[in-house]
């Protein structure tokens, strides 16, 4: 069976890629209109949205980032884990209910519409359509260039296939992903988000498993290992130090509530209170997929520096590397499956919520018109959208983990104050939101763009967090309250 590894890992993925393009065709007799196409009809049960959050929560970033940065920085990456994990129990006590009840109460169809209607205000949820857009095509670009490493490292195994350069991978993967966007919609995301995630955690645990027994001595042996190469990669705080660790773990637990593509999922709910639920599904399913995320970066560095390796060109190549060379052949060919499975339904949200932005919201919020065919409209732009994004993760140098924080971060500065503390405190304002969002976008770009490296390497996202937050507070019990609607007011009460 080794002999054909490759083509057994191949004819997986094909299977896969065949079941979206199945998925697509099905999903887009489901999608009727608008409300289909961005909420998924908002009719979705307890299981299917479970998994779609936690789907959502691991991703491309946790498939492929994931093992590639612990990898690299050996534990400086677990406690991202926990940090998100702590997140997820934040987001759905603080939006959990709310989100979705004041979604049902004012008919919107996207997170800016649950802005403009929480603050009285078209021009602040304009300001947070404009505002989500970068960490679209950043996290976006995150999901396509997960999978066109990995389909191009898969396909150097296949003796035909020597002339496909990544470039044609990046065709191959956003062709595809497109195509299952379009016709799809959201209806396609969330119930490839529910066979994904089973996939998910059933492989997680049988990767656990083969990872512990690659060596002998299981995991002790790799970390005597690591700690002979190099012993603070093995340290509580790992390479990156403990400064920067704490400031990444800040962005990652406090930013869930403002990840749209999480958030959004929500607002799809039968009922509001399926949200009591889906915590302890949600929470489970991304513990038990995240054992991925360790084992093999731990696994493959332990390898390299045991010299029963050799060394990576990328950390992002830590779960190719690993799967096509030390699993056995249908458990990689089903991983990978997974790993696609979950890039796709990730960047079809992304898809989704960027296309809402500039077809729906835009044009709703900030210049009081609707724009005809809007679903015709939403299903161009959802092109346009990834194409951008494509081009992007073409060419940006970074990994896929230090992408993906940085959409991460873009999304968080945008949406935990104006959405998860705004929902939660009556004294929030329009303008404590408008001028957070700015202030945070400011420092970002400033700090982003002037190469600036802050003291002891504190992420520049949790920085402007920072300041995206005091400023909220700040402008908010600085100036006049603003005038609630008495149904929000009722619902902010609760």
């Amino acid at each position: 069976m080794e002999a054909y590894r490759p083509y057994i890992v191949f004819g997986c993925i094909l299977v896969y890629m065949l079941m979206c393009i199945v998925v697509g065709l099905w999903a887009m007799r489901r999608t009727k209109n608008t409300s289909d196409f961005f909420m998924a009809g908002r009719h979705l049960g307890v299981l299917v949205t479970s998994a779609a959050v936690f789907a959502s929560t691991m991703s491309g970033f946790g498939f492929v980032g994931g093992p590639g940065i612990a990898y690299k920085t050996g534990t400086s990456s677990f406690w991202m884990m926990v940090s998100i994990s702590i997140g997820m129990c934040i987001m759905f006590f603080l939006l959990g209910k709310r989100l979705r009840l004041l979604a049902g109460l004012t008919n919107s169809l996207s997170v800016p519409e649950v802005v403009a209607c929480r603050y009285k205000s078209n021009r602040t949820g304009g300001l947070m359509a404009v505002a989500l857009l970068p960490g679209v095509l950043i996290y976006l670009a995150v999901q396509i260039k997960a999978m066109a490493v990995v389909l191009f490292d898969l396909l150097q195994g296949l003796s035909w296939s020597g002339g496909l350069t990544l470039e044609w991978c990046f065709v191959i993967c956003c062709s595809v992903l497109v195509f299952y966007c379009v016709t799809g919609g959201m209806v396609a995301s969330v119930y490839t988000d529910f066979i994904q995630g089973i996939i998910m955690i059933g492989a997680a645990l049988l990767v656990f498993y083969t990872a512990m027994t690659t060596l002998d001595g299981g995991f002790t042996e790799m970390a005597q290992l690591i700690t002979r190469d190099d012993p603070e990669a093995m340290q509580p705080w790992g390479t990156m130090g403990m400064i920067s660790c704490l400031s990444i773990y800040f962005i990652m637990a406090f930013g869930v509530c403002g990840q749209p593509h999480v958030i959004s999922k929500l607002m799809m709910t039968q009922k509001p209170e399926d949200s009591r639920h889906l915590l302890p599904l949600s929470l489970g399913g991304f513990i038990l997929s995240a054992i991925l995320w360790v084992s093999i970066g731990i696994t493959m560095r332990a390898m390299v520096v045991g010299d029963f390796h050799l060394p990576l060109t990328d950390a992002d190549q830590a779960s190719s590397a690993f799967l096509t060379q030390y699993a056995h052949p249908m458990l990689a060919g089903v991983v990978f499956a997974g790993l696609f499975a979950a890039i796709m339904s990730t960047a079809d949200s992304f898809l989704n919520i960027g296309a809402a932005a500039v077809v729906h919201d835009l044009p709703r919020l900030l210049f009081n018109c609707e724009i005809k065919n809007e679903l015709t409209w939403a299903r161009i732009m959802t092109v346009i959208i990834a194409v951008g994004s494509a081009l992007i993760a073409y060419y940006a140098e970074d990994t896929v983990a230090m992408l993906g924080v940085m959409g991460w971060s873009a999304f968080a500065i945008a949406f935990v104050p104006t959405v998860a503390l705004g929902l939660n405190w009556r004294r929030a304002n329009r303008l404590g939101a408008e001028l957070s969002v700015i202030a945070g976008f400011a420092v970002y770009g400033l700090i982003f763009f002037s190469d600036t490296a802050l003291p002891f390497q504190f992420h520049p996202g949790a920085f402007s967090l920072l300041v995206t937050v005091t400023v909220f507070f700040l402008v908010s019990l600085a100036t006049p309250p603003d005038v609630i609607e008495p149904d929000v007011e009722e619902l902010l009460d609760l």
